[in-house]
């Protein structure tokens, strides 16, 4: 191992807190091409037992380090290529740990267009500089007078000359850079206003008229409003340093002349070098710092914003299943019609129909005919129902069907219908359903969601899923990367019926891949079911490799081998048959049998293959072999008659499902076709940093109606024990901590449906839809 290697593995040990043979064990595996889910699940003594979450971080920071050190080579080569390397320079090139750190060391070696520090080098000036800089005693307007020729006319000239150049050079100065950048970070403010003649036009934006508030403290999603008012058109965002400050030189200004001894109280050539100070922060390193900051800023913004997207999107695929009982999908429409499918236990389509119970037909005894008949003919036990149009209205002719089926009744369900427009038009629906017309594939996905919402939810681009804070201003690459990880893990953690599984579900299986899926399907449907893991391996194109990596997640339910309905990999069955044989049990009856197996010894069953983490799970997987790690299925029920915004009063309780969690607070469908606003200070009775630590997306929360503001659509609402309604005209107030230039993020239950959070929750909901 090299020292850079070694550098790198005791850097990501000590950020991930692991041993770094642990880091390197993991690292060995991910380059000979293991996935996350296959390491973290079957190589836990190689790794020591890091988990998924240590080994995503782990592959992160070493894709970002490798990157580093890949520049870190380039910049001492090109460097010493001019032949400015020294050993010192060499020294503090390798000590450094960020990107940024490193490109302000390279700045001053950066090949440059022509300069006019440059030219003024080229005419003699240099000396000048030179001189100034180091005898401050020297006065500027004699001693430029002995630099003047054809190209030189005047002292002024050769001032100005003068300045470009010790300009150039303090604007490249690392340790100067950083001095400054630190100081940013504590005191810079991010200024928005309304561009001129565009209020009206950008009324969305507000909130952000007239907003200034520090750039430490920006959250992501009023980062991300600002710069998308910006990117629009509709608003200027700059920052802002030392706008109050007093004196003749800012601090900023102050802070250069110092770093280089310049004092306002010197000799004639500090007095000039102080106007070459405030020259150089003016012209070069305000610029150079304030655009680093802000795209500082929007990649923080974003990281916090792709964080939420995924945390959101794993508990929305972790779901609880509905199970696979026969499920009739209600895709709401007015004028279209309500669409209708009906599948079987395993997601097969049935039957499919459209009725028409509102304007213009209100044929509503035609269409609960038609309901009817198809609950009875397919013994339809769930009814799902998409949360859009026209949802609550069909949510009541459901229940009127109902009404007249004897029992046992079906269970009527409503589910986000987010992104299954989508899916309808996609190439994917498209082989699955070739027969369906477009307008009845997002009930037949409706209604295989709410069986399994994770094997349904897979065929979907996750940014179409409506769990995001604006996702579509962030870097998409970084967000797709990021949402594809959680959707590996996410299914990976379920684990697949081979037997049974679309393509789309296949691909997200460790090691698979769309290719390797689509031939197992392939496969699959030319020879019959896999009877056994090991026939994946008469795949065309599945070698060992793949098999290894993704045989531990694939699932055979009554298959020849009973060891292949669980998540006990292959390699370690002779391990599994040890345990069954000190049972003197079959396998099929042992698997199960909780108060057998803990009696077991799990270090009597340790080799030097599999150690004590291998058997334990073995152990615990024979225990509840196949065990599912979703919750139960439970499902939020939706007050009779509260089915507009327009029925809400403040103080009402209702039950609702939440939709949504975003860092000020969380978003709750309760049933009036608009998600309320629970913030964040109105989740528990007890303070909340992060709204993620009191509910997840996919509850179901019982709130309270503090605020209906029907106009604009904005719903508050509360979790607490101690809430009160608030008043329907109560004002936004004002927090009395703040600065008298700040426009602070609103805190209080009022102000949920107002100001800057108002502005968050309108463009979260259309980003939703």
């Amino acid at each position: 191992m090299t020292d850079t290697t070694k550098a790198i593995t005791a850097l990501i040990a000590t950020e991930i807190a692991a041993r770094p043979e642990q880091v390197k064990s993991a690292i060995d595996l991910l380059d000979g091409g293991a996935t996350v889910p296959f390491i973290a699940r079957y190589r836990k003594e190689v790794t020591g037992g890091l988990d998924d979450v240590q080994l995503r971080t782990l592959g992160e920071r070493l894709g970002y380090l490798r990157e580093l050190e890949a520049r870190r080579i380039a910049i001492v080569q090109s460097i010493d290529g001019q032949g400015k390397l020294t050993p010192d320079l060499a020294a503090q090139i390798a000590r450094v740990t960020t990107k940024s750190e490193l490109e302000d060391i390279y700045l001053p070696y950066k090949p440059k267009r022509r300069t006019k520090g440059e030219i003024a080098r080229e005419r003699g000036l240099e000396p000048l500089a030179d001189a100034l800089f180091g005898n401050r005693t020297l006065i500027p307007l004699a001693e430029a007078e002995k630099f003047l020729s054809d190209e030189v006319p005047d002292a002024k000239a050769a001032l100005d000359g003068a300045r470009d150049i010790l300009a150039e050079r303090f604007a490249v100065d690392a340790d100067l850079i950083g001095k400054l950048r630190t100081y940013m970070e504590a005191k810079a403010m991010m200024r928005a206003r309304v561009m001129e003649g565009k209020a009206e036009q950008g009324a969305k934006f507000s909130d952000y008229f007239d907003h200034v508030e520090p750039w430490a403290k920006v959250p992501s999603h009023r980062a991300l409003a600002m710069l998308r008012g910006r990117n629009e058109e509709i608003l200027s965002v700059d920052l802002e340093l030392d706008a109050d400050a007093d004196g003749k030189y800012k601090p900023a200004e102050a802070m250069v002349a110092a770093h280089f001894g310049v004092r306002a109280d010197g000799g004639p050539a500090d007095q000039w070098l102080m106007e070459v100070a405030r020259w150089s922060w003016r012209v070069k390193l305000w610029l150079h710092l304030s655009v680093d900051l802000m795209g500082r800023l929007r990649e923080r913004a974003e990281d916090e914003a792709i964080t939420v997207f995924a945390r959101n999107l794993k508990d929305l695929l972790l779901a609880a299943p509905a199970g696979n009982r026969a499920t009739m999908g209600l895709d709401p429409g007015i004028r279209t019609g309500v669409k209708v499918a009906v599948v079987d236990a395993t997601g097969k389509v049935l039957d499919t129909a459209t009725v028409y119970p509102f304007q213009p037909r209100n044929d509503v005894q035609g269409a609960i005919a038609v309901l009817m008949a198809l609950v009875a003919r397919h013994k339809v036990e769930l009814i799902a129902i998409g949360n859009g149009t026209a949802s609550r209205e069909t949510e009541r002719l459901a229940a009127e069907m109902l009404a007249r089926v004897p029992a046992p009744k079906p269970l009527k369900v409503v589910v986000s219908e987010a992104g299954a427009s989508v899916y309808s038009a996609s190439e994917t629906a498209s082989n699955e359903l070739p027969d369906l017309d477009v307008s009845l594939r997002g009930a037949v996905s409706i209604a295989r969601r709410l069986q399994d919402p994770l094997a349904e939810l897979v065929k979907i681009d996750p940014k179409s899923i409506g769990v995001g804070q604006y996702q579509h201003d962030v870097d998409q690459y970084r967000m797709a990367k990021s949402l594809d990880a959680v959707v590996e893990d996410a299914v990976n953690a379920v684990g697949v019926d081979l037997n049974t599984a679309s393509a789309p579900l296949l691909a997200r299986v460790s090691g698979l891949g769309t290719s390797l899926a689509e031939a197992i399907v392939a496969h699959r449907n030319a020879n019959g079911a896999f009877s056994s893991r090991k026939d994946l391996l008469s795949v065309s194109r599945l070698g060992p490799k793949a098999f290894e990596q993704a045989a531990g997640f694939l699932r055979i339910r009554d298959g020849a081998e009973p060891l292949d309905a669980s998540s006990v990999h292959p390699e370690a069955y002779g391990v599994a048959r040890k345990i069954v044989a000190a049972c003197g049990r079959d396998i099929r009856a042992l698997m199960g049998d909780t108060a057998a197996l803990k009696n077991l010894d799990a270090r009597h069953f340790v080799d030097e293959t599999f150690g004590l983490p291998t058997v334990r799970d073995i152990l615990a997987e024979l225990e509840k072999p196949g065990r599912d790690p979703r919750p139960e299925f439970k499902t939020a029920t939706f007050a009779d008659g509260v089915e507009e915004i327009s029925d809400l009063k403040p103080g009402m309780m209702l039950e609702g499902t939440v939709t949504n969690v975003a860092a000020f607070g969380a978003f709750v469908d309760i049933g009036v076709h608009q998600d309320g606003l629970v913030h964040v200070s109105q989740l528990a009775d007890k303070f909340v940093k992060d709204a993620h630590e009191v509910v997840k997306t996919g509850d179901v929360v019982k709130v309270k109606v503090l605020e209906v503001d029907a106009k604009r659509k904005r719903i508050s609402l509360s979790m607490r024990r101690d809430a009160a309604p608030e008043r329907a005209n109560a004002q936004p107030k004002r927090d009395d901590r703040s600065t008298p230039r700040s426009r602070p993020p609103a805190v209080k239950a009022s102000e949920a449906a107002s100001g800057a959070l108002g502005a968050a929750l309108a463009e979260a909901m259309r980003n939703k839809r």
